[in-house]
C-alpha cells in the first residue's frame, strides 16, 4: 500500500468547455499550440476576455519544456491551459492529435491545472492567412505563426465559455 496523500494533485484534461469553465478560479489561461518544434503560447487577459500572443518556446525534451511553461504560468497566475487538437479536417485524429493528448497527460502530471483540448483545424492556415494579408514578410510569418495560432485557439474557447455564461 502505497501513501498518495504525499503525492502531487493531478491536473485533468477536458474536451468540453463548459465542464473546463467549472474547474477554474478567477485568472488567466494560457492557449499553446504545441507543435513538433515549438510551443506557441498565447495570454489571455484577467478577465478571459482577450488572448494575446506570449512567447514561443523552441522545443527540446518535455521536462524542459514543461518547467518553462510552468514557470511562465505561476509568474501569470495562470488556472488552465487550453491545448489546440490538431484533428483532421473529417474529424479524426492522426499521429499530432496524439502527440497532443500524451502532451496533455505529462502536463496533468506536473501540475493540478486543468487542460482544455480544443479543436483547432485550420488555425495555422488562419494565422498564415492574417499574416500575409499584413504584409509580413517570411521571416516574420516564421517568427510569430505559432503563437498567433496559439492566440486563434485561445481566443475560440474564451469566446465559446463566454457564450456559455450568458
Amino acid at each position: 500500500m502505497t501513501d498518495d496523500s504525499k503525492a502531487s494533485p493531478r491536473g485533468v484534461t477536458v474536451g468540453d468547455a463548459e465542464a473546463f469553465a467549472k474547474l477554474l478560479g478567477p485568472g488567466r489561461l494560457i492557449g499553446i499550440d504545441a507543435g513538433t518544434k515549438t510551443l506557441g503560447l498565447a495570454l489571455s487577459d484577467v478577465t478571459r476576455a482577450i488572448g494575446s500572443a506570449l512567447e514561443t518556446i523552441q522545443r527540446t525534451k518535455f521536462s524542459v519544456d514543461a518547467k518553462r511553461l510552468l514557470d511562465i504560468t505561476a509568474k501569470h497566475s495562470v488556472q488552465g491551459f487550453v491545448l489546440g487538437l490538431p484533428s483532421n479536417l473529417d474529424g479524426t485524429e492522426g499521429p499530432r492529435a496524439q502527440a497532443t493528448r500524451a502532451f496533455a497527460r505529462n502536463l496533468n502530471a506536473l501540475t493540478p491545472l486543468p487542460v482544455l483540448l480544443w479543436d483547432e483545424r485550420l488555425t495555422t492556415v488562419e494565422a498564415e492567412r492574417m499574416l500575409i494579408q499584413a504584409d509580413a514578410s517570411r521571416k516574420r510569418r516564421a517568427e510569430v505563426i505559432d503563437k498567433l495560432a496559439a492566440t486563434l485557439i485561445l481566443q475560440g474557447a474564451l469566446d465559446r465559455m463566454r457564450l456559455l455564461n450568458r
